[in-house]
């Protein structure tokens, strides 16, 4: 039997591409269409812009349906910027599929108070 490489994971990052830096202290929650227990799951990103532990590993990784939700209006009112009520973008929804959980999914969000932009890394 071959030896397994390293756990396969679903990560994300949040740059302020407004300000050129990392989103800290954004709030993201992962949903998993599919109603999978444990779910959803909350986390705020760190002084990177990236959550401190994967989103999912190991078994609790698999294939299927998956939404992230990145509270963009909130992080940017915590920076001070006055946005419109209702604003622009308040939270971006990103739905995607998993359809090979042995592959790291990486799926970063580029966000502005007005745009925003998504890709599937690795």
């Amino acid at each position: 039997m071959a030896a397994r490489g390293p756990m396969a994971t679903l990560t994300t990052h949040v740059l302020n591409i407004a300000a050129g830096m990392p989103a800290a202290g954004m709030r993201v929650e992962l949903r998993s269409i599919c109603a999978k227990p444990g779910m959803p799951i909350a986390v705020q990103t760190n002084a990177d812009g990236r959550c401190a532990a994967p989103l999912l590993e190991g078994a609790a990784f698999q294939i299927g349906h998956y939404s992230l939700t990145f509270h963009v209006a909130a992080y940017f009112r915590s920076l001070g910027i006055a946005l419109a009520e209702p604003p622009f973008l308040d939270e971006v929804v990103i739905t995607f599929g998993v359809a090979d959980a042995g592959q790291n999914y990486h799926v970063p969000l580029l966000v502005s108070p007005w745009s925003y932009s998504t890709y599937r890394g690795s």
